[in-house]
């Protein structure tokens, strides 16, 4: 059994060797350790293997020499914002007030936005509520200040005063649970901590991961607004590209009075997608709702669990099967990309899909230096789909699917059109490759991949429908390309 601790620590000479000795007296295996004092001196992550009944012996343990802690003496991280004339001076104003009043800086980050003000986040770890409402107060007076991270309910966190207030600000803005705010701590320290090793910026990684919690936050409601586009094919056919600001497309296949959806977007936006989806079919609550996806990602399988049938490739369904019973999806076998999908699943409230509900439609390609292996057919009404599994550059189970027919190609993530996304895609697009080094598994051989999809297109005008971006359209003339 594997368990995540988060504990406060001393600053001073053999902190860590305590709990160190604390974990080996029980036979416990510590198998991770992250600790950086210029992020945050209290705090270290040790995530530890061993039974049930030693992990529960140390959580005793550690809370009775006071590395694990119970709320205390009325300390606290307030995150603030002060929004500020882009001019010379006008933070050092604030600074002056900051230190009149005594407060320590445990975070702080600002951006040019392009605005004539420019905002600056801080967190202040105070001690005194009532010189913090005075400080308000003054502050006020030369600066409009949110404050983004209050603790209104009395409850005081513990001494790992950074990664506490980080994330309890992200999780009030996306009312997450209790039960989800430790995971989210938890992974976002990983993430800090894998890119830390590659000589990244620690602060740029959390400032990574709170834009992307706010453009999720910010494009929900009535601030969902996708791009929905139509295009008729055949006699009596017609593809719905709905393009929402963050996740993938969700692509509706009408065609001989049926509809197909082709991947799903991310679950936090259930209540938005399904109100566009019954825009475009009135009839949908009452329908058969089938769902193919390109490939398991969690922003195109969100709401698969909301429909009837899901059909994958064999990879695919072998990779949502391991979700649902509780281990790790072919994303997290990757240790660059695990602390980000687990951030994704706990920010977009995702929800792994039953296995009964999964339909392999296609078994799983043999071992082969092919970029793009055949792998079978899929017709629905007038299309007629080639089939195609990619070598894992993506994402392993990733399929590509082609009508030499009508003309039309689904890409799923193997190739996405970056030049063809709303302002809202484009800056959603920017951070997963920032947390995660690359999207791709292996971005050498997605290429390869891309590359002999484009090979493959015969001559005439195609419509290349991606996994993000607006569709595709592509001529190929005489061969050439």
């Amino acid at each position: 059994m594997k368990k995540s601790y988060v504990t406060t620590m001393p600053d001073n000479i053999g902190a860590f060797l305590k709990a160190s000795r604390c974990f080996a007296s029980l036979g416990i295996n510590i198998t991770r350790v992250s600790y950086n004092k210029a992020v945050d001196m209290h705090t270290l992550f040790i995530d530890a293997e061993g039974t049930e009944e030693q992990l529960a012996k140390a959580d005793r343990e550690l809370r009775e020499i006071g590395y694990i802690h119970s709320p205390e003496d009325g300390r606290t991280v307030m995150l603030m914002e002060f929004i500020l004339p882009d001019v010379p001076g006008s933070v050092t104003k604030v600074l002056e007030l900051i230190m009149e009043f005594g407060f320590n800086i445990s975070y702080i980050s600002s951006q040019e936005d392009g605005t004539a003000y420019q905002r600056f986040k801080m967190g202040l770890f105070v001690d005194d509520t009532e010189k913090v409402s005075r400080f308000i107060a003054k502050v006020s007076e030369i600066s409009t200040v949110n404050i983004l991270d209050y603790n209104s309910s009395n409850v005081v966190y513990d001494n790992s005063i950074f990664y506490n207030s980080f994330v309890s600000g992200i999780s009030k803005s996306m009312r997450i649970t209790p039960e989800t705010r430790d995971a989210l701590l938890v992974n976002c320290n990983m993430a800090m901590q894998l890119l830390d090793e590659k000589g990244l910026s620690p602060y740029r990684t959390f400032d990574s991961i709170s834009r992307l919690a706010e453009l999720l936050n910010k494009c929900k409601g009535d601030a969902f607004c996708p791009r929905v586009t139509r295009q008729k094919f055949g006699e009596d056919s017609e593809i719905v590209v709905v393009e929402p600001p963050c996740g993938s497309n969700i692509t509706i296949l009408l065609s001989e009075g049926q509809a197909l959806f082709v991947d799903t977007g991310y679950a936090c936006y259930k209540d938005e997608a399904m109100k566009v989806i019954r825009d475009i079919l009135p009839d949908f609550d009452r329908m058969e709702k089938k769902v193919l996806i390109t490939h398991a990602d969690l922003d195109h399988i969100g709401l698969c669990p909301f429909f009837d049938e899901v059909l994958a490739s064999e990879n695919s369904a072998a990779c949502m099967k391991e979700e649902f019973e509780g281990r790790d999806g072919f994303r997290e076998t990757n240790p660059l990309h695990k602390p980000y999908i687990g951030i994704c699943k706990i920010l977009t409230a995702y929800q792994p899909i039953p296995t009964e509900k999964v339909k392999v439609l296609w078994k799983a390609r043999p071992e082969s230096d092919m970029p793009l292996y055949p792998v079978g057919f899929f017709r629905f009404g007038e299309f007629g789909f080639e089939v195609y599994e990619g070598n894992g550059g993506h994402l392993k189970g990733e399929t590509i699917l082609i009508d030499y027919n009508l003309k039309v190609a689904f890409t799923g993530d193997i190739y996405v059109n970056l030049h063809g996304m709303t302002a809202e895609q484009a800056e959603y697009n920017r951070y997963a490759p920032i947390l995660m080094t690359s999207v791709d598994t292996d971005p050498d051989l997605c290429r390869e991949e891309r590359n002999a999809f484009m090979q493959r297109l015969g001559t005439g005008k195609w419509s290349i429908f991606s996994g993000h971006g607006a569709v595709k359209n592509y001529e190929v003339v005489t061969g050439k390309q």
